[in-house]
């Protein structure tokens, strides 16, 4: 499981020139589940991404979780995280989990992650088409893989 992770001061999406969900100051989870994840992975992804020191104390240093500011998290499925460029110029998704397994995955990781921070994270529809606005904080942006917890 594959996140990039970036720490907003307001995001939103959008879906059929609705708006669908928004949130305040958080996090926007862009989340990419890949074939041989499980939920052992939306366990530990979740986790992470909840106690992420990365929004500023009262010094200005990078000491705050998402639960510690009493942020939101905004979840959005990106099975293109999972994209191989090897071979040509077309994007490869081999590894993507097929929607079956990906679907239950990604609602898992973010009810998991709604838990660890004390309220909902907002999502967006699991394979719709849809426009993402953020206003990046910072910018601060990490990637974040299951496979290779550093």
């Amino acid at each position: 499981m594959r996140a990039v992770v970036q720490r907003v001061e307001k995001a939103s999406v959008e879906i059929e020139g609705r708006s669908h969900a928004a949130i305040g100051p958080g996090l926007l989870v862009l989340l990419g589940v890949e074939d041989e994840d499980g939920e052992a992975d939306a366990v530990w992804l979740s986790q992470k991404v909840a106690h992420l020191r990365i929004f500023r104390d009262e010094q200005g240093l990078m000491n705050l979780a998402l639960r510690d500011i009493r942020g939101e998290a905004l979840v959005i499925s990106q099975f293109t995280l999972f994209a191989s460029t090897k071979k040509g110029q077309r994007p490869y998704f081999a590894r993507a989990a097929r929607p079956e397994k990906a679907r239950p995955l990604y609602e898992s990781f973010a009810a998991l992650l709604g838990q660890e921070i004390g309220h909902t994270a907002a999502t967006g529809i699991f394979g719709a088409t849809m426009k993402i606005s953020l206003i990046n904080d910072g910018p601060v942006t990490l990637i974040l893989d299951s496979r290779n917890r550093e």
